[in-house]
């Protein structure tokens, strides 16, 4: 049950009490006046929108190359595997350096036990195995490696790139610049237009309307920062990572 309430936070409090101090100096001051709330739409909602869509494809790209980096992979090794020309030495340390590869780049992505240049060093190893072996291995296929391993360094490039650049940090703090701003403009707003109905004694639906109203914004930009790196294991929507482990060769490495 506590990862649903993973989206309250700081912020969160933050944005509230802003909303409740608002409420309460508008009904103590009786200060309220008429206004379009239509430009709150344009100026938080379409914005907020559109980085919480940029979230969610990265997201989806994300999912895209890490299969097809995983796919790569145990293809690249099935193909060596396959090989009768290899010995069982050399398919077995071919085996752990992919093993090895998947490995680091989960752990790069998740825990940040190594860096993008261990990654690819780790991938580059392949290639220095099939140019030391290419005899042995045979040019034909050597060819048909290169070309799956072409696909295993462009998904791990994307994923790497994916996973240091985020959506535009501009657009995000102007989002929650103005999601603390909003219940300054909209309070008021809403008190003018609830002002025949509410006295004293019903001050409430003005405190629970604005920081209702406020709780919806700010909970959806927390939704789109936890999105914004869908690697780190701490949001709901985050990618499992242990799906895209090599559970057959990594178990094969420990034996």
């Amino acid at each position: 049950m506590n990862k649903y309430f993973s989206i309250l936070n700081g912020r969160t409090a933050l944005a509230l009490g802003i909303s409740a101090l608002v409420s309460y100096l508008t009904l103590k001051f009786n200060f309220n006046y008429n206004y379009d709330l239509s430009l709150i739409s344009i100026a938080i909602i379409f914005p907020l929108v559109f980085t919480i869509r940029s979230a969610f494809r990265r997201r989806e790209k994300a999912l895209e190359h890490l299969s097809r980096f995983k796919g790569g992979l145990i293809t690249v090794n099935n193909s060596f595997q396959r090989n009768e020309d290899i010995d069982e030495t050399q398919k077995l340390e071919i085996q752990n350096t992919i093993a090895s590869i998947n490995a680091k780049m989960i752990d790069y992505l998740g825990p940040k036990l190594c860096s993008r240049e261990q990654v690819m060093e780790e991938v580059d190893k392949v290639f220095l195995f099939i140019k030391a072996n290419t005899e042995t291995i045979g040019n034909g296929t050597a060819l048909k490696i290169f070309r799956f391993m072409k696909e295993v360094y462009g998904s791990a490039e994307n994923i790497i790139a994916i996973n240091r650049h985020r959506t535009p940090i501009a657009i995000r703090a102007y989002c929650l610049i103005f999601i603390y701003f909003y219940p300054i403009i909209y309070t008021p707003s809403l008190y003018h237009k609830l002002h025949d109905g509410v006295s004293a004694n019903e001050s409430w639906i003005l405190f629970a309307l604005s920081c209702i109203s406020t709780f919806i914004l700010v909970s959806l930009y927390n939704v789109q920062d936890q999105m914004e790196n869908p690697f780190d294991q701490k949001g709901l929507d985050d990618i499992r990572l242990e799906d895209f482990r090599i559970k057959k060769i990594a178990e094969a490495k420990h034996q």
